[in-house]
């Protein structure tokens, strides 16, 4: 793995540290995120068209300058309670691969710069979200931020039927 200054920090010591940096955003009262290459905008909730037939979990699609995105809930697919939408409720814009996904999320809060011992990996799973879900929860303080895998929350075989041609 080649390194570069921008992705790493000076410790105290001395020493050099690589580093992440992830989007945080709220669901359900829970503090989530994803690495930032992953991001690519943040954008207010449009009128989303429901799709028939669709997993329970895929809000719909939206047009997002003349792209047809899915969107997705991420409390329904974590069985997480729903709470109403707010003023603060935004679409996270992600692209894995070749698609481009939305998203819906409560809040989202910042970016942040982490260095990657500071993430703990799970064995099992935490409450209604399985190992296979997350990388890991980063430890800030007394802040606990579930980072997310999201090429499982993702499951291109179940939305392949949603998606752009």
């Amino acid at each position: 793995m080649n390194l570069s200054t921008d992705d790493i920090q000076v410790r105290d010591d001395g020493g050099l540290l690589p580093e992440e940096r992830v989007v945080l955003f709220t669901l359900s009262g829970c503090e989530l995120g994803i690495p930032i290459h992953l991001a690519r905008e943040i954008i207010r909730v449009p009128d989303i068209t429901r799709m028939p037939k669709a997993p329970a979990f895929l809000e719909g699609v939206i047009n997002l300058r003349g792209r047809i995105i899915p969107v997705l809930d991420l409390k329904k697919r974590f069985d997480m309670p729903l709470l109403d939408r707010t003023e603060e409720t935004r679409i996270l814009i992600v692209q894995l691969k070749d698609q481009s996904m939305g998203l819906l999320v409560d809040k989202v809060t910042e970016v942040l710069r982490y260095a990657l011992e500071a993430v703990v990996t799970p064995k099992e799973s935490i409450l209604n979200i399985g190992v296979d879900y997350t990388e890991g929860f980063l430890m800030i303080g007394t802040r606990l931020v579930t980072l997310l895998k999201m090429e499982r929350v993702f499951n291109v075989e179940e939305m392949k039927p949603f998606l752009e041609k």
